[in-house]
């Protein structure tokens, strides 16, 4: 089973939704690096449930930096946290039926692992193992932001309703970064609500698209082929739980243009060169142009619903008809864009560092 990804700066994952604790190793960070447990809180609280729209699943995500900082900035040695599960209620799995719900992993696991593995909640395939990327990635933005590179999420569509488009980058990160539900006009940010606890109101959930815009990324960055930042990037993606599609630039809508309108017009800037549009979202030929990166997310309904659904038995084989319990989010849209700022921001400085060198990210380079 392999649960670490990168190469310069490589995260593992461990732990199990209802186990003791999770956490992640986060290895091949440079020295010197601050390390804001505020920060890392706020990250982490921007994953939290909140309110109706959300699980009744609260956890506090306290969470204990085991080793890897000393005096408060990273040594570039291992870097361990640990995150208690503290709202956990076991019984809700371990005294039910073993039913494979629709959607969810309990089936491939369960062939994958022959019955050994921890089913509860969805044991480590749950999405509760992302709250340790989230505090990772809180130490990785803060890296990165002092190479003046930012990035901001935004919930570009729910269903048939459509944020507004990304317009003063700055001030759009800086407001989503204050608020749980990451939409940047208040009024859709409403109606998207409704449109969630209306869902929620039959015992069904929906899903939408996320949109990711980076800042200050240099160009040069990423390799041809195999290593290019869109495999990269998609492959930290498509590890979110949920995520079932990605696209850079203008992605699918570029099928529907002729070669005049989908490419890049380029002009002389200083030293380099800039481009006049960005449909291809910041990257050409597998490397950074220097044009902001921009990619959307598709994130699929919550596979947890209340809505009766056909299935099968893990323990007889026989076909059966599920009806859930327990406490279940009718929508995760909004809790992923604190998932998909985290791995964006290490897979980001794992680019860097394979590109520069690891102590590139270090302020004391």
């Amino acid at each position: 089973m392999k649960n670490t990804i990168g190469q310069s700066v490589a995260v593992t994952l461990f732990g199990e939704s209802h186990g003791e604790e999770i956490g992640c190793v986060i290895d091949g960070l440079a020295p010197g690096i601050p390390v804001k447990e505020d920060a890392i809180a706020h990250a982490l609280s921007l994953r939290r449930p909140a309110g109706r729209i959300s699980t009744a699943r609260v956890e506090s995500d306290s969470f204990r930096i085991v080793s890897g900082v000393f005096r408060g900035v990273t040594t570039g040695t291992p870097l361990c946290i640990l995150i208690p599960n503290s709202a956990k209620r076991s019984t809700d799995y371990e005294n039910a039926p073993r039913l494979a719900r629709p959607g969810h992993a309990d089936y491939t696991a369960h062939c994958k692992y022959h019955g050994f593995e921890d089913f509860r909640g969805g044991g480590h395939f749950s999405g509760r193992i992302t709250a340790p990327l989230v505090a990772a990635g809180a130490i990785a933005k803060e890296a990165l932001a002092a190479l003046g590179i930012t990035l901001g999420t935004h919930i570009s569509s729910l269903g048939e309703i459509r944020d507004r488009d990304f317009a003063d980058l700055a001030a759009d990160f800086a407001a989503l970064n204050e608020t749980t539900f990451p939409v940047l006009d208040d009024a859709r940010a409403a109606a998207m609500q409704e449109y969630i606890l209306a869902a929620a109101g039959e015992g069904d959930s929906v899903g939408g698209v996320l949109e990711t815009v980076v800042l200050g990324m240099p160009s040069g960055v990423g390799e041809p082929y195999f290593d290019s930042v869109e495999s990269q990037l998609s492959h930290m993606l498509f590890s979110v739980p949920a995520v079932k599609g990605v696209e850079f630039g203008d992605g699918f809508a570029l099928t529907k243009m002729r070669g005049s309108e989908a490419n890049d017009p380029m002009r002389a800037e200083g030293n380099g060169a800039t481009t006049l549009t960005n449909r291809a979202g910041g990257i050409y030929g597998g490397i950074t142009n220097g044009a902001p990166i921009v990619f959307r997310t598709a994130v699929k309904p919550t596979p947890s619903i209340y809505k009766e659904q056909l299935t099968v038995s893990l323990d007889t084989g026989k076909n059966e008809t599920l009806a859930l319990g327990g406490r279940h989010d009718p929508c995760i849209v909004h809790r992923a864009r604190a998932v998909i700022d985290a791995v964006t921001a290490l897979v980001l400085c794992d680019l860097l560092a394979q590109r520069y060198g690891t102590d590139y990210l270090s302020p004391k380079k």
